[in-house]
């Protein structure tokens, strides 16, 4: 996902997307184990993807604190 796309999310979608993402992430590297993974990048996006919201996420609760 882009970023822009995420900041217009609010906290409680953000902290929803994050969930599907660690639970996909969870499941890419289950196949990946066994094997069945044929697209290996896709790890390394869903990663990137659970970072960037983690990030919006502290910037939203630093402005809270502003």
């Amino acid at each position: 996902m882009k970023t822009g796309e995420l900041r217009e999310l609010d906290g409680d979608e953000l902290i929803r997307k994050k969930a599907e993402l660690k639970d996909q992430l969870f499941k890419l590297r289950f196949q990946h184990e066994l094997g069945q993974l044929e697209n290996a990048a896709k790890l390394q996006t869903v990663r990137r993807d659970i970072a960037r919201i983690e990030t919006i996420l502290k910037e939203m609760q630093a402005k809270a604190k502003a």
